[in-house]
């Protein structure tokens, strides 16, 4: 795979450069100069020996010091010297001097969030919008006005402002997450029903994978599973794990089948990807498999597969909800929430939203090329000079993460969408600064579109007999530059 980080340059770009290089090389480099009166993370932390001394020599171990001193932004939950003697005696050690040089650094990234200023109004009933440095999100919720992280600690003083990014004082260390999901699940006796279900149908071994390599890195998992307390299970008269499978299937030897009515009920309750309280909106999601959704309502509460006539719904145990794992979220729901196909709503595809795209580290911060239209990508396919990912969080018109595809010249480029459920749907999708180009969906020729028209022209409308993945192909038909954000499918009643 050839990756391109820059245009070619033309003549005057390479006068242009050489005036910079020789320029560059007479003058004293630029440094960074910090205007605000306020002292930069590092500072201010070696500057309070009384209440942060012992983490300071935690940064200092681990060399994030130097780090803390440069531009940011950051995020930092700094424990007190109380709260690491507290975290001391709770693990039977004198000193951080007693951990492992990794167990310094894992404790030491979990309590910062870098390339992000997060402040005590940022903060609502879920997690943070970002990961903390070892890739792990922070899940929040409130007791009266305090914030409480990762369930345990305490903001005691919140906003401290520094001039490299936000400060939060906080009353205990925040333990590093090192339980997988199902784990979780195991180890809590209010779901044994349920944990002995994900058990025998096997997609234990799926929400128990952390990481697994891709390409020469190992990539994270993300899964949410909303599951059933035992107390529900016996309310309905299920006391068993044969009584829960024998509820649902009166195949029990063939629980491990896709197809089977047991392993889809407990794969219903497994959704495929992360989400806290404060992620979910007003749509459907995907459960592991793709091949069905759950209906999400966000109102005056959280209401999983609302009947629109009787206004019945499934709902969250709050208290016991919104619980951070090493590889997801755990929820607990008030209910069965048996299988349903919810009614087809519009779904906004976002282009750049495929594992693969969203594994390299230029995503959500920066622009990144390729050349190679056939194997570079699994669901991303293209012809042209080259593919690039476009980012600018500022002054563009894109709706969904400031990101989408971007292509240039003449060119074609296809995409193989999510799994749609079964329906009529009238398609369109969100281009700007395009050429007129037509419209291919599963190969099929569904519309010409003209440059004036791209953002409000229809590209069909399809009667779709079963849930499945579609193919969406844009060529270009004159020369231009076209940047693809989103396929909409808008449900016909």
């Amino acid at each position: 795979m050839k990756n391109i980080l820059i245009h070619k340059f033309s003549g005057w770009s390479k006068i242009l450069l050489l005036f910079l290089l020789v320029y560059s090389c007479t003058q004293d480099p630029t440094l960074w100069k910090v205007t605000s009166q306020q002292q930069v993370i590092a500072d201010f932390v070696a500057a309070n020996p009384a209440k942060y001394s012992e983490f300071n020599k935690l940064l200092v171990s681990v060399n994030l010091v130097d780090l803390l001193k440069i531009r940011g932004p950051y995020t930092l939950f700094l424990p007190t010297n109380e709260a690491m003697s507290a975290y001391y005696k709770l693990k039977g050690i004198s000193s951080y001097t007693d951990l492992t040089l990794q167990q310094q650094k894992e404790l030491a990234y979990n309590h910062l969030i870098v390339n992000s200023e997060i402040h005590s109004g940022d903060i609502g009933l879920g997690a943070l919008r970002d990961t903390n440095a070892i890739g792990d999100f922070m899940a929040t919720e409130f007791s009266g006005s305090d914030i409480i992280i990762n369930k345990h600690s305490k903001i005691t003083d919140r906003d401290i402002i520094c001039a490299n990014g936000y400060v939060h004082q906080i009353d205990q260390v925040i333990e590093p997450l090192k339980v997988n999901i199902y784990d979780m699940i195991a180890n809590n006796p209010s779901y044994s029903l349920f944990a002995q279900g994900l058990k025998r149908t096997k997609i234990s071994d799926t929400l128990s994978t952390v990481s697994f390599l891709f390409g020469r890195k190992n990539a994270r998992t993300r899964f949410t599973v909303l599951a059933v307390p035992d107390t529900i299970f016996n309310r309905y008269g299920i006391h068993t794990i044969d009584d829960l499978i024998a509820h649902y299937t009166d195949r029990p030897d063939s629980i491990t089948f896709l197809k089977n009515g047991f392993y889809r009920y407990m794969e219903y309750h497994c959704m495929a990807n992360t989400y806290f309280l404060s992620g979910l909106n007003t749509k459907l999601y995907p459960i592991l498999s793709f091949d069905n959704n759950i209906s999400m309502t966000v109102d005056t509460d959280y209401k999983l597969n609302m009947n629109k006539l009787t206004k019945k719904y499934t709902g969250f145990n709050i208290i016991a909800s919104n619980i951070p794992a090493k590889n997801g979220a755990l929820h607990s729901v008030n209910d069965l929430l048996p299988v349903t196909e919810p009614d087809p709503v519009t779904f906004v595809f976002d282009t750049t939203d495929y594992f693969d795209l969203k594994q390299g580290d230029y995503y959500g911060k920066y622009y990144m090329k390729w050349s190679d239209g056939k194997n570079t990508f699994a669901k991303i396919k293209w012809e042209g000079d080259y593919l690039q990912y476009y980012y600018k969080n500022h002054d563009a018109p894109t709706e969904v993460n400031s990101d989408c595809l971007e292509m240039f010249g003449f060119f074609w480029c296809e995409i193989t969408t999510p799994k749609i459920m079964k329906g009529s749907y009238k398609l369109s999708g969100y281009l700007w600064g395009k050429p007129s180009f037509e419209v291919y969906v599963d190969g099929v020729k569904s519309a010409f579109v003209k440059s004036t028209d791209a953002d409000v022209a229809p590209w069909g409308e399809f009667i779709w007999p079963k849930t499945q993945e579609h193919k969406i192909k844009i060529v270009s038909m004159t020369w231009g530059t076209m940047f693809w954000d989103t396929v909409i499918f808008t449900p016909i009643n």
